[in-house]
């Protein structure tokens, strides 16, 4: 029994040798198989517990998230295995480092695409069917991947954004406090306009368009005193924020109408030349 139990012993301790460097017995081997079965069991129960918190959605994005987590966690956990039995892997871990960064300076920006995506999965901080604005562009979010996120814009074209934009640059969620969102349009007048009628014509030419909410109300503020005109700013409520430059178009032509067929002016950038000889031009 006892030559028996000498013979496995020395089975499972035989030296296998790859090269000149590399070496590794029978039992580093199984040791291998069985943490790798360990982390295996770790890494699917790890995977339950967290699927129970997430929606339908959310669990088939954050499938490619698990994949990548899973291979990562393999390589380390067999690595540091192999390592703690005596296998030699100083040959292997010396070029591997040196390739590891060669790797990571060329996909730094792939990198934080992933990093990126990961955050915006797990902050929610854009969701599908959200709009937004990034770097002045603004689409309609119909699809969040683990490196981009493509979005559609108002004239029907694909926007593919890498996620790192989502963290280097300023983002705007039109839609992140709900569907409703106040926009303006800005007008000037002649400065020998009535204040108070401007403000009547506006806020009757918002009410009396069908996309504009009546609640919240349309109002005007009195912006500015400019050097040319009176500036004025007609806010008003819509729900369907994508389609806000239409509206204002919509806005721009009625209140031209409107203002012309009162009177009112809208002035153009006027300047007035003094010279010495008392020659004044005016442009």
């Amino acid at each position: 029994m006892i030559a028996i139990i000498r013979k496995v012993s020395d089975f499972l301790n035989y030296t296998f040798t790859i090269g000149e460097n590399i070496s590794f017995t029978l039992k580093s081997i199984l040791i291998v198989i069985f943490v790798f079965v360990i982390t295996s069991i770790f890494l699917k129960l790890f995977k339950r517990l967290i699927y129970r918190t997430l929606t339908n959605d959310a669990k088939v994005k954050f499938k490619s998230i698990f994949s990548f987590f899973n291979y990562f966690i393999y390589t380390i956990v067999i690595l540091l295995t192999l390592q703690n039995n005596g296998v030699n892997l100083s040959s292997i871990f010396a070029p591997a480092a040196a390739l590891l960064v060669g790797v990571g300076l060329a996909l730094q920006t792939f990198i934080q695409d992933i990093i990126s995506g990961i955050f915006i999965l797990v902050d929610q901080s854009v969701h599908v069917g959200d709009i937004i604005e990034v770097d002045g562009q603004v689409g309609r979010v119909e699809n969040i991947k683990l490196r981009t996120t493509r979005a559609v814009t108002r004239e029907n074209k694909v926007l593919i954004i890498p996620n790192h934009k989502f963290l280097t640059s300023i983002l705007f969620n039109w839609t992140e406090n709900g569907v409703i969102t106040k926009e303006f349009v800005q007008v000037g007048v002649s400065y020998k306009s009535d204040p108070e009628k401007v403000k009547r014509i506006l806020i009757d030419v918002a009410k009396a368009h069908e996309i504009i909410l009546k609640d919240p109300e349309p109002f005007v503020l009195f912006e500015d005193f400019a050097d040319s005109a009176l500036l004025f700013q007609l806010y008003f409520g819509i729900n369907s924020s994508f389609a806000s430059n239409v509206v204002k178009s919509d806005l721009r032509f009625a209140i031209f109408e409107a203002l012309k067929k009162e009177g009112i002016e809208i002035p153009f950038p006027q300047r007035t030349l003094h010279f010495a000889n008392s020659l004044t031009i005016k442009e």
